[in-house]
């Protein structure tokens, strides 16, 4: 048993993107710093080691999943689709959780000490599913052009995401499976009058949900306030208003680590500090550099990612690292532009640097799926 545990992690290190893990731990360490910066006003260091426990098991999840091959994991897609469906009707059940605003996005198991979001596991399986269907149209029916095509594939986003956002309420996840649709159906070459139809038909749905009332007012509000930074400073431009105030008080290096006025300050300085608005953290203290040092990790991260599945041995899987990289793309921009007050609050966290230990660890997971793919393309190569 010791001598096969010797010989996989020997194989992992000589194969596995050792570049790409190193980036997500620094990233996630650089992120434990900033939790414990923003959650010291609160005493104690459960938020800390909550967040360091998921960097340790995210690490070995991408390990283990760095030895998978997702071609045969997708044998079994119909399982993998009755499950996404499956976690998500969890919501319903008493093991949903609501938050401040009425959404059901959480999932909280006795004897387990923190919530699990159904949305950053099915982000994973549904870039997977898509992937495997994608590549399934290209080679059977050798036309992403067709109608039949494009609904074939645009069904099956349209069904998870609404089913997704009716059992929850979660704007801002449902949001992040249509975008990381439209990269990879873009990435596989679907015609660009179907991505118009689905923008068209978008704008048209919300259009009408404005219009008949079926928009709830807090959503509509957080839309609002982008547009006019003094209308309803005290609501919903509150959050943001004291993210861009925190930033902006950061200058070129920041007021230093630990000693940022609104950081340290007590409850309701800067809301969500610790999640949503963990950027604003690297503001005030870190300043611009520190903010530049983030998106620069990020963006390596991205990259990365693109380069293996740019030299990706089958479409497949060069659709599954196009998928990830979107998911990481959409949330960075979201978030960042969030703290910014550019873009609208629809509860997106940073990723590897927000707290959030389900978010860590499927993160890992899915960047340990695409270290597997790059073992599996630079198989016998010494260097990369």
């Amino acid at each position: 048993m010791l001598k096969r545990l010797k010989a996989v992690l020997a194989d992992f290190f000589q194969q596995a993107d050792l570049v790409l893990l190193g980036l997500c731990c620094i990233s996630t360490i650089y992120g434990l710093f900033l939790v414990f910066s923003a959650t010291r006003y609160m005493g104690g260091y459960r938020h800390v080691i909550v967040q360091a426990m998921a960097l340790v098991l995210g690490v070995i999840v991408y390990i283990v999943l760095s030895m998978v091959d997702t071609e045969l994991l997708l044998r079994r897609w119909k399982w993998m689709l009755v499950f996404n469906a499956g976690i998500i009707l969890l919501l319903l059940t008493p093991f949903g959780v609501s938050d401040d605003t009425g959404n059901t996005a959480w999932l909280k198991f006795p004897g387990i000490p923190v919530s699990v979001g159904p949305a950053e596991i099915v982000k994973i399986t549904f870039v997977l599913l898509l992937a495997k269907q994608l590549a399934w149209l290209k080679e059977e029916r050798q036309d992403l052009r067709s109608f039949r095509s494009a609904v074939f594939a645009g069904g099956h986003m349209l069904g998870l995401c609404g089913l997704y956002f009716l059992v929850s309420g979660d704007m801002g996840n449902a949001l992040v499976f249509v975008f990381i649709f439209v990269c990879m159906a873009f990435m596989a070459g679907f015609a660009l009058r179907w991505f118009a139809l689905l923008f068209v038909g978008g704008g048209a749905g919300i259009a009408a949900a404005h219009f008949l009332g079926l928009m709830p007012s807090y959503m509509e509000n957080r839309f609002k306030v982008l547009f006019d930074h003094s209308y309803r400073p005290l609501n919903e431009g509150w959050q943001q208003t004291r993210s861009l105030l925190t930033i902006g008080s950061g200058g070129l290096w920041g007021q230093g680590y630990l000693n940022g006025n609104q950081t340290q300050a007590a409850e309701g300085s800067l809301p969500a500090r610790h999640t949503d608005f963990i950027f604003a953290v690297a503001g005030e203290e870190l300043g611009l550099i520190g903010c530049l040092a983030i998106l620069g990790l990020l963006a390596a991260i991205i990259i990365r990612i693109l380069l293996v599945a740019r030299r990706a041995r089958t479409p497949f899987r060069s659709y599954v690292c196009v998928g990830v990289a979107a998911m990481m793309i959409f949330q960075v921009m979201i978030n960042v532009g969030m703290c910014l007050f550019v873009m609208p609050v629809i509860g997106l966290t940073l990723p590897f640097f927000s707290y959030g230990g389900s978010s860590v660890v499927t993160l890992f997971a899915a960047m340990g799926i695409v270290s597997g793919i790059k073992k599996g393309a630079w198989a016998g190569l010494h260097s990369w």
